[in-house]
């Protein structure tokens, strides 16, 4: 059939020879090959409607208007493509130019195809919640990387009249060249894949980073960087491959946990350790600041252990800490500025403004009830209490 036509015109074409030949063939075989857009598209849309009235959501997100709108503009060149050799297989050189273009057309339609259905695919996957904690945004980039790779190669082969394993042997050759020029794209790609592959950070994360002075949420994971966006509000991107070959702290498994750590200590004045009375004692009970069980028959107390297990009395009360979680008060080893005493205990929320609170609260209420148990905490002196000392003994600063 495609020999007659062509035989049709050039009987009938008598007025410019195989130029104006050839000129109306291409001119039928390009109106053809934008039917076939056209008709495509069509059908395209048919099926664009079916998947939208489907009841599942993973086809919603794969076949969008973009994949579809991507997929009907590869009919023309398809089209054409398969029109030319049929037309002028016997004499090619006239239409060389012109299957050139038509196959990097396809090429390039190809290529965009398979971009697009990797970003489908991403989305499809960060929209589902079991999947979406997971830094997987590196992992797509790394495919798009390589199909980009492979349409160069391709593309490159296809100009200088080679094979694709020709040219990949001469990027085998400049290996050491490619490394140097894309040395943060590998380790990133690497380091994106250990990120993932180990859950060591997904979106959403709080992570502390102090070698690049990075302390927040964990916004995105590409290939190249990872963004984090700090407490103030300000963005610092932190390369993949620092967070693999450097340490930084994860605070999320402490979020999703059944408690925060307080671990927090006061200095004691040692001078105000001593034992108490038994009225001091029986003032101690009367107020339930201390219970009969706190102190043995044979043992005179202290007030500082008085003190430790009402606070630990105190902490195992109160709603705000999980008691159910390590809780101590304890001494640590002395100092020339006083005894430290250490509240070890677990609150039950993770919010950091609530978390805050119920700690200060708690040291609040320390602070106010130690001076009942005769303890003082130690502080040096400040100018008030020079000026209190030179108020009461006049030439003692002058001895």
């Amino acid at each position: 059939m495609f020999e007659k036509i062509d035989a049709f015109l050039r009987e009938n074409i008598t007025i410019g020879g195989d130029w104006i030949v050839t000129l109306v063939l291409l001119s039928g075989i390009t109106l053809v090959s934008v039917c076939a857009y056209y008709i495509a598209k069509g059908a395209l849309w048919i099926v664009e409607r079916g998947v939208k009235r489907s009841p599942t959501e993973w086809d919603d997100d794969i076949i969008n208007p973009r994949f579809t709108r991507a997929v009907s503009q590869l009919a023309p060149a398809l089209m054409m493509s398969w029109l030319l050799p049929q037309f002028f297989g016997s004499d090619p050189d006239r239409v060389h130019w012109l299957d050139v273009l038509t196959s990097f057309y396809i090429l390039w339609a190809i290529v965009r195809i398979m971009m697009i259905f990797i970003d489908n695919l991403y989305v499809g996957l960060a929209r589902r919640d079991n999947t979406r904690p997971y830094a997987i945004k590196g992992v797509f980039q790394m495919f798009k990387l390589i199909f980009v790779g492979i349409g160069i190669i391709i593309a490159v082969s296809e100009l200088i009249g080679k094979t694709p394993l020709a040219i990949l042997g001469a990027l085998g050759a400049a290996a050491t060249v490619l490394m140097l020029v894309f040395k943060d794209t590998i380790l990133g790609l690497v380091a994106s894949v250990q990120l993932t592959a180990n859950k060591m950070v997904e979106p959403g994360d709080w992570i502390k980073c102090p070698g690049h002075n990075a302390n927040g949420v964990v916004e995105d994971v590409s290939l190249t960087t990872v963004k984090v966006r700090n407490f103030d509000n300000t963005i610092t991107t932190v390369p993949p491959y620092s967070l693999v070959s450097e340490s930084f702290q994860n605070y999320q498994a402490m979020v999703n946990s059944a408690g925060r750590r307080v671990s927090r200590s006061f200095y004691l004045d040692a001078n105000t350790i001593r034992f108490c009375d038994s009225d001091e004692v029986a003032s101690l009970q009367a107020e339930g600041f201390i219970s009969g069980d706190d102190i043995a028959d044979d043992e005179k107390p202290v007030n500082l252990k008085l003190f430790r297990l009402y606070m630990e009395r105190f902490l195992r009360n109160d709603p705000r800490v999980n008691s159910e979680l390590t809780l101590m008060v304890r001494q640590l080893d002395p100092t020339p500025s006083g005894l430290p005493i250490e509240l070890y205990f677990f609150t039950r929320t993770t919010e950091w403004v609530k978390f805050e609170h119920t700690q200060s609260d708690i040291f609040n209420h320390l602070y106010a009830t130690i001076g009942r148990f005769g303890l003082k905490v130690f502080q040096s002196p400040a100018g008030s209490d020079l000026l209190g000392i030179a108020s009461s003994e006049p030439h003692a600063l002058n001895r």
